[in-house]
């Protein structure tokens, strides 16, 4: 008999380039948005959070892609790892 496993949620850390209100974080399934601005001056936006599945995950981005945002990087976070796996 196979045994069925629950499906946790992955968390995920999207950067994307600029600042985002935080008020937007209900654009992208709650995530929570973090701003940052670099040494350089430049600003950016970090979304985390879990992502259900792969179809949220892409949903995701597509809205990143329509917003016409410039997205920088997509990061898996292993709660079991001290580093983050890059995706």
């Amino acid at each position: 008999m196979a045994q069925t496993t629950l499906h946790m949620p992955k968390v995920y850390q999207i950067k994307i380039e600029g600042e985002l209100p935080a008020a937007w974080s209900d654009w992208f399934n709650g995530l929570l948005a973090e701003r940052d601005t670099g040494a350089n001056g430049a600003s950016t936006t970090t979304l985390t959070g879990p992502v259900v599945d792969q179809a949220a995950l892409h949903g995701i981005l597509d809205r990143i892609r329509d917003l016409n945002l410039k997205l920088i990087a997509v990061t898996e976070l292993d709660p079991r790892a001290s580093s983050p796996e890059k995706c």
